[in-house]
């Protein structure tokens, strides 16, 4: 081999060196991942609902070690365990809503315990035979969370619980006497990929 072929094999092995570091340096700035959890309302709505099944998908951007950011998709559903409704005949509370999050955490790489609170927007369905009880809506909240997430390679996991405090809940207020009151609690673990 000539000394021009060794000069550009060196070339494009420091190259191919260099975007490897620098592939694995970005690795992680954006990570995709669904969830599956339990949750449920707390306050005047805790005594009129049952725990259920939570899900959703999120879009994760990590601009530095410190700071990211989410917004994704987030359902759940929930029985009504009210005493004015036969079981067989109880209405559920379908949620469907958005979210983002600002995240915190410590500059880790593998290991990231992390703390957040963001916005988000939910529509509450009611679904079976409420009469004037319970109407579906549009309701704001507040989500603050904290979690820690595991990171390998190109992919992610963690777990996380989130406390949904609810701005506007007026699809049960006709259900007490006066402004039903009540938060929205979660555990989920969530499982993606990074890029």
């Amino acid at each position: 081999m000539t000394r021009r072929g060794i000069r550009l094999a060196a070339l494009a092995l420091g190259l191919g060196v260099a975007g490897t570091a620098m592939a694995q340096d970005k690795q992680g700035d954006v990570n995709i991942f669904v969830d599956g959890g339990i949750g449920g309302y707390t306050g005047d709505l805790g005594e009129l609902s049952a725990t259920g099944p939570t899900w959703g998908a999120t879009l994760s951007l990590q601009p530095n070690k410190v700071l990211g950011f989410e917004m994704g998709y987030e359902g759940s559903k929930n029985d009504v365990t009210d005493d004015r409704f036969r079981a067989a005949e109880a209405p559920s509370f379908i949620r469907h809503g958005a979210t983002t999050l600002l995240k915190i955490s410590p500059p880790f790489e593998q290991i990231r315990p992390f703390v957040g609170a963001g916005l988000g927007v939910s529509y509450v369905y009611v679904r079976g035979g409420s009469g004037d009880t319970y109407t579906s809506d549009l309701m704001e909240e507040v989500p603050l969370a904290a979690g820690i997430e595991f990171n390998a390679g190109a992919l992610t996991a963690g777990i996380r619980g989130t406390w949904r405090v609810l701005v506007d809940d007026n699809f049960a207020d006709a259900a007490v006497s006066d402004d039903a009151s009540g938060a929205l609690v979660d555990g989920s673990l969530t499982v993606g990929g990074r890029f």
